[in-house]
């Protein structure tokens, strides 16, 4: 009788598992339940295994120091400063991963809910971070719950951690997924990698204060941290602040940097920066931030006119928090401080007090650069948005940044346009992202703009150094088109870059043009008439 071969069992990768977390949870609850379900179950799994390493390494320390006293090693092991020391949780026995896999999967709900909130009780650090009654109110089956806590417990660290960054791709897994695959408003909060990773390369925030104004997932402060992790620098150096109006992405940001170990201060609690400043009378070396594009109605007609962060400015307008964000960032910034942050493009023309407002810091020398952005680079839109680089001194200094010494030139009477919209490699079929090698070519080009004797030279559709009177013969505009030449028509032209820079062009203008109607049409309503 013929025998049946063993058919070998394919290893699953850890994409394989991750995908089979989403697909347990697929139709069975609603999103923001399955992404907060997800990322909380990571967490759990992650900080038992840290738990459980830290226990090893010290009672290895209590073998060392008293040889065969068991009574030490377990006033060893319960004292709990050991473990804050080493940045790992203290884990009650009910709370600890090994616990909560093995539970009777008709109470899962519960004791995992019951676990969140004695963290939340005990831990200082975790206050706030978790929605609390989550595993209830998402109301699981019991074999569902039990699916998807076993597939998390299949991320295995010393199969998959190769890096020391697994949590944080899971986290970006699931944190991607969830933006990609959701409606506009819940994927704002997502900021594509390589916008922040190239943002974080230009401003390279070594050490010092970080600040996000509306912080979102954090995602600001994890791709700064892995920055200065790969380049060797020390990322205890770096403290992180950070605000988020939205109660459960401020949850999701706390749960994602306490998960990725990154002390910070997000605030007592979620709420809005312009009304109520976490962080009032700090200021800050660095500050990234993705504000919400042309966010309307952020203030009352009367209110915050005198708030302290126009001071020598004029009344950013009611009607779009484009400017008001600009002048909060500004006003945090400490003497040397720089800040980068995305805008609409409708920012670098925008007429009456925004061109006013914009005169103001161009004179008062405080914007360093702006840089252009590919269009479908984000997931909740496809126009083209602005990285907008300020710097509280642009005067010749030396710095030391990561242990080398940077002498900077003097740029006040400069800033620096860059077009990227011919960069840019496709993924997932409509979407644009830049390449580890772009990323450094275009900090490279910001960085030896900024330095003394620095390879840097202009260069048509790409860069150009412009002066405050050039731009001042321009109306005050930061359009970057009105100062970067052309590439010369005598050169090869690329038929699909060029049609790529059109299309952006359009679409920008198109977004613009709407943008208009509809502050237009809501003017002549607040009259009592309507457009037909």
């Amino acid at each position: 009788m013929a025998k049946k071969k063993a058919t070998k069992e394919k290893t699953k990768s850890l994409e394989d598992i991750l995908f089979a977390c989403r697909d347990a949870l697929r139709g069975k609850a609603q999103m923001i339940d399955k992404r907060d379900v997800l990322l909380t179950l990571v967490f759990l799994k992650f900080a038992g295994y840290n738990f459980e390493q830290q226990q090893k390494a010290i009672a290895e320390d209590a073998e060392k120091t008293i040889p065969g006293d068991e009574n030490f090693k377990q006033m060893m092991l319960n004292e709990r400063s050991s473990y804050d020391k080493a940045g790992v949780f203290w884990l009650d026995e009910d709370c600890r991963w090994e616990t909560l896999r093995n539970l009777d999967p008709t109470v899962m709900n519960v004791e995992f809910d019951n676990c969140l909130r004695k963290l939340d009780n005990t831990e200082p650090k975790l206050k706030g971070t978790f929605r609390l009654g989550l595993f209830t109110q998402a109301n699981l089956e019991p074999r569902i719950i039990k699916a998807v806590v076993d597939h998390v417990d299949e991320i295995d660290q010393s199969k998959f951690d190769v890096n020391h960054d697994l949590i944080g791709r899971v986290y970006e897994y699931f944190l991607q997924a969830f933006s990609i695959n959701s409606d506009k408003e819940e994927g704002e909060f997502y900021t594509p990698q390589s916008v922040v990773e190239l943002m974080a390369n230009v401003l390279e925030p070594f050490d010092g204060t970080l600040y996000d104004p509306c912080c979102g997932s954090g995602g600001m402060f994890v791709q700064s941290v892995r920055l200065i992790a790969s380049k060797g620098g020390n990322t205890k150096a770096v403290n992180v602040y950070g605000q988020e109006s939205e109660p459960a992405t401020y949850r999701l940001a706390k749960l994602n940097l306490a998960a990725r170990g990154i002390s910070n201060d997000l605030g007592k609690k979620p709420a809005s920066t312009f009304t109520d400043d976490q962080h009032k009378g700090k200021r800050f070396d660095y500050i990234m931030a993705n504000p919400p594009f042309n966010l309307k109605n952020w203030r009352g007609n009367d209110e915050l006119t005198d708030d302290y962060r126009w001071d020598g400015y004029a009344v950013p307008p009611a009607s779009n928090a484009n400017y008001a964000w600009i002048l909060h960032i500004v006003s945090k910034l400490s003497a040397n401080g720089k800040a980068g942050f995305l805008l609409a493009n409708g920012a670098l023309s925008g007429e009456g007090v925004e061109l006013e407002i914009r005169r103001k810091l161009i004179e008062n020398h405080l914007v360093e650069g702006l840089v252009i952005l590919p269009h479908k680079m984000f997931y909740s839109t496809d126009i083209s948005v602005t990285l907008w680089l300020i710097n509280k001194n642009k005067h010749a200094r030396t710095a030391r940044q990561n242990g080398r010494i940077i002498s900077y030139r003097d740029r006040t009477d400069e800033v620096l346009f860059m077009d990227l919209r011919q960069l840019g490699e496709v993924y997932d079929k409509k979407f644009i992202r830049f390449s580890e090698e772009e990323i450094q070519k275009i900090s490279q080009t910001v960085h030896q703009w900024q330095i003394v004797d620095g390879d840097y030279h202009n260069e048509d559709g790409y860069c150009y150094s412009a002066t405050i009177d050039e731009i001042e013969k321009q109306n005050w505009s930061l359009v970057p088109s009105k100062y970067i030449p052309f590439k010369s028509s005598k050169e090869i032209v690329d038929y699909d870059t060029e049609m790529k820079q059109i299309q952006s062009e359009l679409s920008s203008l198109l977004y613009e043009e709407e943008e208009s109607r509809k502050a237009v049409e809501e003017v002549f309503k607040k009259l009592g008439y309507d457009i037909i």
